[in-house]
Parts: structure tokens; sequence; C-alpha cells
């Protein structure tokens, strides 16, 4: 078992350790572009330039145009920029479709802006939204929806979600079509996300720094800012640019991608599935009762929402894996009467008292399978030791 003292980090989900290369990049630019990128000398030039650059090397990893890109402080703010925009841009009594398991940064801040005019998209058991659903409620709806979101991998489970499917049918139906990309962004290729209006994308979930990420626009028509006080961003977000954050976050994006589709790609995500896929064996041998949600369909390969036996609750999981070296989340809140199981587990038809018994694991690029043999293993020992707790 893991020495205590040392943390094995299992919740890459929430947020990533520092790319070598993203800090390098910070460090670099705080030297080197010391101005703001509006201010009109040389040194904001400079600046701006930087800004600029990045903004490019992004549009080619995402396939879009650098002027369709404006710089956030990350996922949660993009979320309400994307909602915000469709609250002032559509007609007054616009209609939202999104999807019953979104992040809460996008479902909360749907709420805020449209209130009773959402239509939530079910969820199978499998955690894939219902794309036969949203086909025939499309067909038959007398009015269709003024827009729709669709993340493309889900956080808790990390089962892939059909956001080329969904981009098909909006773009027959000429629906806007927002994606938070958040937990797919630099775990598998970004080609293609370009194509949908709107995408969001946050730098700490893959080696980037905290603070810092993006939201892709549509090419044509005005976005309405969130946040006024200045022109920059050409007029969508007022706001000093975080020059360092920015080229950081595109410096661990670049080697994520290489990774992923570089001149010499290795099948990267296969090597990190099948040691995922071992673990989970050993849970399922070894453990009574659990299940693997959403093992049935495509998921990310670094994420495992398992849910545990009935005996603890989950919480007391986690500190137990934390005393015994590993850090690791809670697939939802337990079920106390106090707390909202988790509503991406109730969407996909899990009671509340089973919602409260998943854990997440959540690996990154540089853990090694060691690392998830020795998770195995805690989380054996754990399990063990719960009778003599109990007494």
């Amino acid at each position: 078992m893991s020495n205590p003292r040392q943390v094995t980090y299992f919740d890459h989900n929430a947020t990533s350790p520092l790319h070598p290369a993203a800090r390098q990049a910070w460090l670099d630019a705080t030297e080197r572009f010391i101005g703001n990128p509006s201010s009109p000398h040389r040194v904001g030039a400079r600046a701006d330039a930087a800004l600029a650059g990045a903004r490019e090397k992004l549009a080619r990893i995402l396939g879009c145009d650098a002027l369709d890109l404006v710089w956030t402080s990350g996922a949660t703010e993009s979320a309400n920029l994307a909602l915000h925009h469709f609250a002032a841009a559509l007609p007054p009594r616009a209609e939202v479709w999104l999807s019953a398991i979104e992040h809460p940064c996008v479902l909360e801040a749907a709420r805020h802006w449209f209130k009773n005019r959402l239509l939530l998209i079910p969820a199978t058991r499998d955690g894939v939204v219902d794309l036969g659903w949203l086909d025939r409620n499309l067909a038959k709806a007398a009015k269709r929806p003024d827009a729709l979101v669709l993340m493309a991998a889900n956080n808790e489970t990390g089962v892939l979600q059909p956001w080329r499917g969904v981009l098909a049918l909006c773009r027959e139906r000429e629906i806007p079509f927002f994606c938070d990309a958040t937990q797919w962004v630099g775990k598998l290729p970004a080609t293609g996300l370009g194509e949908i209006d709107f995408v969001s994308g946050s730098a700490h979930k893959f080696g980037g720094p905290k603070g810092v990420g993006f939201l892709k626009c549509p090419s044509k028509g005005r976005v309405r800012p969130l946040i006024h006080g200045g022109p920059q961003e050409e007029r969508r977000r007022a706001g000093t640019e975080n020059v360092p954050g920015v080229l950081a976050m595109v410096a661990a994006l670049e080697v994520r991608e290489t990774a992923l589709c570089g001149s010499e790609p290795c099948d990267a995500t296969g090597v990190q599935s099948e040691v995922r896929s071992r673990f989970e064996r050993t849970l399922i041998a070894s453990l009574p009762g659990v299940e693997i949600v959403g093992a049935k369909s495509a998921r990310l390969w670094n994420t495992v929402s398992a849910l545990m036996p009935d005996h603890d609750c989950p919480s007391r999981w986690v500190v137990k894996l934390d005393k015994a070296g590993f850090a690791v989340s809670t697939g939802s809140a337990c079920a106390s009467g106090k707390e909202e199981p988790s509503h991406v587990l109730t969407a996909m038809g899990f009671s509340a008292a089973d919602a409260g018994r998943v854990l997440r694991f959540s690996s990154g690029w540089e853990t090694p399978p060691e690392d998830w043999a020795a998770l195995a293993d805690a989380v054996l020992g754990v399990h063990r030791a719960a009778p003599r707790d109990r007494r």
C-alpha cells in the first residue's frame, strides 16, 4: 500500500497538476510579455502578438478561425457567457433544450437565464444522452428549441456523449448548439469541435494553470458580453487578458494533442484504457456488489465511476483512502437527507441510495500502471478493514 505520507492523485477530473511545459511557458511569458495587450506601445504590442499566436495555435487544434476564440477565466465563465448570450440574443420566450447530465456550471447558468423555459433531454442507464428521444422530439415538436446544449464527455462517469450526432441534428434545423468540452479537450482529439457554434474548455483539466479557459464562438454574428468594462476580445469579454495563463494553457494542450495526434501517433488512449479496465476487473472480482457506472458505453480512458459495496458512505471511503495515501472523489453526495444525490446518476436511473455509493477515480496522462494497481490494493484493504471499523 502507498506510503500514507505521500498522496497518489486520482482526482484529475477535478483538476490536474501543472504540466512542466505549461509552467515553463508561464514563466517565460511573465518575463517576456509584461505589457497590457491593449496598450498602444511596443511592450503592449508584443503581449498582443503573443496572444494572437496562441489564438492561432488553439484555432488549428479545434479547427476554427482564430477570431472565433474568446479567452475566459475557465469553463464556468465560458458556460455563463454562452447561456447569457442565448438569453440576450434569442427571442424573449426562447426555449433551450439541454441534457439532464450537464455539469452544474451549465445547468445552473441555464436555470438562471431561462428559468422555466428549459427542457431536459433524458439519458440512458448507460449514461449517454438519448439521441433517439432527441431526434423523435425534434421531429414532432410544435416549436423547435431555440438553442441546444450537450457536453462532450461527462465529468462524473467519463461517458462520451454523441456531440457529433447532435451537431448534425442542429445543422439540419439551424439550431444554435453549445457544447461543454471541458473533460474532452486534452484527453481526446479536439478535431471537429471547432465546427460547433459554442465550445468551452478549461486549462486546468489537462495540465494548464487554473483560472484560464476559452469559449469558441460562431464566426458570424455578435456575441453578447457577460462582463462589461472594456473593448477586449472584440468586445465579447472585457478585462485585461491573462497572457501568461493563455500561453501556458496552449502549451499544455499542444503536448496533449501531440500524444493524441502527433506525427508519430501511439496508441496512448488504448494503453491507458487497458490499465483502467484491469483496475475495474479487480474491483468486480474482489468486491461483492460493485458496478462500473457506464461500463457498456464509450468512456474517457482515465475515468472509473464505481458503485461501491453498500456498507459504507463514499465520503468515508474517501477519508480512508486518503489515509492510505490516495486522493479520490465521490460521485455524489452521501444520501444523508440534507444533500441531493448526483443529478447525473439519478438521470441515469440510479436510486438516491445507490447514487450515494459511487466513488470516482480519475487518472492523468502521467499516471503509471503501478499506481492503478496500488490503488486497487488500497481499495481492497479498506474494504477488508470495514467490518472492524463498524465494531
